[in-house]
């Protein structure tokens, strides 16, 4: 009789102390889990940030090789027009970047094939705007401090041309520019990138052509005929 209760006692404590042991187990399965969870979390979203810096930088320091020639011929044919002064060729503005970190945005003071936009270019080799984002903000944008929006320049760096830009003469309702931004860094990607460059382009380009035609359309026939002639002749 006394062995059998020893025999029960010794497995009801065998039985709790399954139990002290298992909830600890547990408990160590489920961290190691969520652990696994937030490190391939961060890794993803480090792996986009590494790729998305090495288009600004391999495609920007390609683009501003192949702009500075018209780079330079404009800032020089600026600086002549201004009397030389450099504060006319350039124009300086305070902007927030990555991390609401300010920095001084200069461009070309002129909009001639998109020069200004062009000469940014040298703020995205440095890092201080992407290729693609949201414009840069105004250190008194209200949208700095915006709970929505304001976590945004935390992970997001500015750019030069955005889902908001390509977007602009859209008239319906959910192309609105905060909208747009909104989406843009929700789910900004390599892909979403390479789109919105391809529109940039091909914007800038037909609204090149578009000028050229004005130009040629402005000299008619009817401007190269003698005095007194008429339109029959």
């Amino acid at each position: 009789m006394r062995s059998a209760k020893r025999t029960a006692a010794t497995t009801r404590r065998a039985v709790r102390g399954t139990g002290r042991t298992a909830a600890p187990g547990a408990a160590r399965a489920a961290l190691r889990e969520a652990l696994a969870v937030a490190a391939d979390a961060l890794a993803e979203r480090a792996a986009a940030v590494t790729t998305k810096r090495a288009l600004d930088l391999g495609l920007g320091s390609a683009l501003l090789l192949l702009a500075s020639p018209a780079l330079g011929l404009a800032a020089l044919v600026l600086a002549v027009r201004r009397g030389g002064g450099g504060e006319g060729v350039v124009r300086r503005e305070p902007r927030i970047g990555l991390g609401g970190r300010p920095f001084e945005l200069r461009s070309l003071r002129t909009r001639r094939f998109r020069l200004d936009l062009l000469s940014r270019l040298p703020h995205v080799v440095r890092g201080e705007l992407s290729l693609v984002g949201p414009p840069p903000p105004h250190p008194d944008d209200p949208a700095l401090r915006d709970p929505l929006t304001a976590p945004w320049w935390q992970e997001l760096r500015p750019g030069l041309t955005g889902l908001a830009q390509v977007r602009a003469r859209s008239r319906m309702p959910w192309d609105e520019p905060a909208l747009l931004d909104a989406h843009y860094a929700e789910h900004h990607g390599t892909g979403l990138d390479l789109a919105i460059l391809a529109r940039t382009a091909h914007i800038q380009l037909r609204t090149s052509l578009r000028g050229a035609r004005r130009g040629k359309a402005s000299l008619s026939d009817t401007d190269h005929r003698l005095p007194g002639c008429s339109r029959v002749d």
